[in-house]
């Protein structure tokens, strides 16, 4: 992992030129494997939930939209794992907030599991009466993953532009970060299961 100063010089560059950035082995191996373990255990306690779709009022769950199965983190009761994640990219926010004047006052976070056979319909991490959140970011936590196993992040990058779009495959230490308000994005069906943190950088 980089040092502080030259992971957040190099996701400020990015969300600056393309408004996206992707970092290869964010956190330790040791690191990610505990959040994999603890995700695991949650589940095998049935301490998952179907994630639902809709703002406040909206909420309901369809997995035909989306399949995944979330645990969100408690900012005030942290697991140790839970830390070793939630520390770096406070920090993170903190350093993109000098550079870039986002006004990232809060971070929202969960475990999300994909089972196999499942995705997430085409959608956009700002809701229409809501701007609040600023910056989506994923991390993955997939050791061995091979892209035949699907479950790509497909970030759609110019509406002008049909069929342009870059995929993200869920290789474990990935990260992944974008303008909420920008992009709109999917994961496609996957094969096996699938591990992520997914968060975001709130006003």
């Amino acid at each position: 992992m980089m040092p502080d100063s030259t992971l957040s010089a190099h996701v400020g560059a990015d969300l600056e030129r393309r408004g996206y950035c992707i970092v290869e082995n964010f956190l330790d191996a040791d690191a990610r494997a505990a959040l994999a373990r603890e995700c695991g255990a949650l589940h095998a306690r049935n301490q998952l939930r179907p994630a639902a779709v809709g703002n406040v009022g909206e909420r309901h769950v369809d997995a035909r939209v989306r399949g995944d199965h979330t645990h969100w983190f408690d900012p005030l009761d942290l697991t140790a794992e839970q830390s070793a994640y939630w520390a770096p990219m406070d920090a993170l926010r903190r350093a993109l907030n000098r550079r870039l004047l986002l006004g990232m006052e809060q971070f929202e976070t969960h475990y999300a599991l994909y089972p196999p056979g499942t995705r997430y319909a085409r959608h956009r991490d700002r809701f229409r009466d809501d701007d609040s959140r600023v910056l989506s970011s994923v991390l993955y936590l997939n050791p061995g993953w091979h892209d035949s196993d699907g479950g790509a992040l497909r970030l759609h990058l110019d509406p002008a532009v049909p069929d342009s779009h870059l995929d993200i495959y869920p290789h474990d230490g990935t990260l992944v970060l974008f303008l909420s308000a920008d992009f709109e994005h999917e994961v496609l069906p996957t094969g096996r299961e699938r591990l992520s943190v997914a968060g975001w950088f709130r006003r």
